[in-house]
């Protein structure tokens, strides 16, 4: 008989596999957060344009409707340059704050999480893309309601320019925390009544000039995201603006927008796994 050589023998065992048993595929790598963001973003804005844009068109109209009402009752001065500019952020909290909390709201109560889930994308860029999007339909409605303020009172033109740190930075502010109501709220319904009275909140405190605001209800104003908005704007239309203060409000904005959206993240992280 004959014998085979040492040489010809295997060095290792086989890999030996049950019937119907795959080796592991390796899972993809998970999707960077910038080109996830711009993806949400491109996706929610195409989403959004059809049906948002006649709801923007009543925001503008709002806003302007208040300002003409308020022009028989101020006159001009500090109260003036108040209105003009907690008009304009209405704007922005109406579609950053009011719409996104019922559209997350709506989400979650529909199952509409789940698909984002299943996205290798991180939940930053479904929220921060959804809160872009949505603040950007804003831009023309403030911008004109801006102008339309400021020669309805008679206020200068000249650093209107300033909307284009005001209008992003209190998107941001409104929108993470529009996000985190949607989010966090057990039920759509009540989603849209905390994304409506949070738009009641931005109306009554942030167009009311605040010397004329009782002492609690100024400490209630001094908490919504906007008024920091709404007060580096108003300080603009000055003959000589304080562009120091103008600068901290932007800061105060910018980092209490940095916190609502860490917070709807969260929730929204929260909200996925459910």
């Amino acid at each position: 008989m004959s014998t085979v050589p040492a040489e010809a023998l295997p060095t290792r065992a086989p890999d030996v596999r049950s019937y119907g048993e795959e080796a592991a595929a390796p899972l993809a790598p998970s999707a960077r957060l910038l080109p996830s963001l711009a993806a949400v973003y491109r996706a929610q804005l195409s989403r959004a344009r059809v049906a948002r844009i006649p709801l923007l068109f009543v925001a503008t109209f709002q806003s302007i409707g208040i300002m003409v009402l308020m022009r028989g009752v101020v006159d001009g001065g500090s109260e003036a340059r108040a209105v003009v500019a907690g008009s304009t952020v209405l704007v922005v909290a109406f579609v950053a704050l009011n719409l996104l909390a019922q559209y997350f709201g709506q989400l979650r109560a529909t199952g509409g999480l789940d698909h984002y889930a299943t996205l290798p994308v991180p939940p930053a860029a479904v929220v921060l893309g959804a809160a872009g999007a949505y603040a950007s339909f804003t831009v023309p409605g403030t911008a004109f309601t801006a102008v339309a303020g400021s020669v309805l009172f008679g206020l200068p033109l000249t650093h209107l320019w300033i909307l284009v740190a005001v209008v992003p930075l209190s998107g941001a502010a409104l929108a993470g925390l529009g996000a985190a109501l949607g989010l966090l709220a057990p039920r759509q319904e009540l989603a849209t009544l905390l994304g409506q009275l949070g738009m009641s909140a931005a109306l009554l405190l942030g167009v009311l000039p605040a010397e004329r605001l009782p002492g609690p209800v100024g400490w209630a104003r001094d908490l919504l995201p906007s008024t920091y908005g709404v007060e580096a704007l108003a300080r603009t239309f000055e003959p000589d603006p304080d562009w120091a203060a103008v600068a901290l409000d932007l800061a105060v904005c910018g980092a209490v927008g940095a916190v609502s959206l860490a917070v709807a993240t969260r929730a929204y992280r929260r909200a996925a796994v459910r």
